[in-house]
């Protein structure tokens, strides 16, 4: 068993991380089998190096077969006087051994038959130098001692019959949180279920928990829709109203040309039909004020404007010689009969002039001119074209 070095949880021998806190096992130290303790390995000391000893005797000469020469016996040489040590290290150039063989006598060369050779003299070994007057210097490490291997017996491989790793699919036992292979948590939270997508906006994104007032939010919606279906009882016509001239704004407009045209009074030469014949050179004329002209339509339609030119002509001179109306009033009727008036007032110049409506269901339209400008005797008051336009 592998012992966590986090958390000391046991783990087993195959186990690469630990299965309470999911530390790494590979940093903590070699598993320890139980009931049997790791014997020490001893550490070999170095050999103390024995000190060489002086040779006092010199062995006898031997013959060229290896034996040694009859009738001679060892001689012992006298141990020299001892001298006071030299340190070849303080003093290179002193060397007792070069000084030995510098005073040893040479052999002259002898002619006749060879003669028994002599021992050489041995060099004088200095005496053994103090380790305390020695001079320090670096000492080698000990040699590491490879470890010898330690025969464990082989577990059973462990087949645990658990739940598999979500990360790598290692099977692992029941008890464990962290896999042993990847140390990938075990106990994977549960994804929440998607929200609808009604639930995703604003102000119902919010995830509602179990028993969090739902009853209390279900009773303050059916209460919101109750008032907004009486307000709209309540304010329909207003509300009907915004929605049409918002329609109005965005939407496109047409001409459309009335099926009958009369008029109260007009003019010699001067007819209700010059009014909507398309033509700016031709007018209507009123003899005086309070004269109408009514436009009437087969199809209701959606009138959203009236376009007006006053005068004779469009030409500045002939503009200001005829007289032309500067307020007039439009009573607009619609399909149920109920009719909206309004009053307009016109600029007193050459040109088109705009009347915005918003009116549904319009059936016909009756101009009544209530005030003028350049009237005198015999000058009619001059209405060039009237043009309507509706809703597409």
């Amino acid at each position: 068993m592998r012992s966590c070095p986090a958390c000391g949880t046991a783990n087993g021998e195959s186990d690469d991380f630990c299965g309470n806190c999911g530390s790494y096992l590979g940093w903590s130290s070699e598993p320890v089998r139980p009931g049997r303790a790791r014997e020490p390995e001893p550490v070999p000391e170095p050999e103390p190096e024995s000190p060489p000893k002086p040779e006092s005797v010199l062995e006898p000469a031997r013959e060229p077969g290896g034996n040694p020469a009859a009738g001679s016996e060892p001689e012992s040489v006298p141990e020299p006087a001892p001298e006071p040590a030299v340190n070849p290290a303080v003093n290179p150039a002193v060397n007792p051994a070069a000084e030995a063989e510098a005073q040893a006598p040479e052999a002259a060369p002898d002619p006749g038959p060879p003669a028994r050779p002599e021992a050489p003299a041995r060099p004088e070994q200095p005496p053994e130098a103090d380790p305390a007057d020695e001079p320090i210097g670096a000492v080698r490490p000990g040699k590491p001692v490879a470890r010898r291997p330690v025969v464990r017996p082989v577990a059973a491989d462990e087949a645990p019959d658990g739940p598999p790793c979500p990360a790598c699919g290692t099977p692992n036992l029941p008890g464990r949180k962290f896999c042993r292979r990847c140390a990938a948590p075990l106990r994977v939270r549960e994804q929440p279920a998607a929200l609808p997508w009604w639930r995703t906006m604003w102000p119902f994104r919010r995830r509602v928990r179990g028993g969090s007032g739902r009853a209390l939010r279900r009773t303050l919606l059916v209460l919101a829709v109750a008032g907004l279906v009486l307000a709209g009882f309540l304010f329909f016509p207003l509300g009907r109203y915004v929605f049409e001239d918002v329609r109005d704004k965005l939407g496109g407009t047409a001409e459309i040309s009335p099926t009958g045209v009369t008029a109260s009074a007009a003019a010699p030469g001067h007819p209700a039909s010059a009014a909507i014949d398309g033509l700016t050179n031709k007018y209507w004329g009123a003899p005086a004020l309070g004269a109408s002209l009514t436009c009437s339509f087969g199809t209701p339609f959606r009138l959203v404007g009236i376009v007006v030119h006053t005068g004779v002509s469009k030409e500045p001179q002939e503009f200001r010689r005829g007289a032309r109306p500067t307020r007039a009033d439009l009573l607009v009727t619609t399909e149920d009969g109920k009719v909206h008036r309004k009053t307009v007032t016109f600029n007193d110049k050459p040109g088109k002039q705009t009347v915005r409506m918003g009116i549904s269901d319009v059936r016909s339209v009756e101009l009544v001119l209530r005030e003028a400008a350049g009237q005198g005797e015999g000058r009619p008051v001059a209405v060039g074209e009237v043009e309507f336009f509706r809703r597409t």
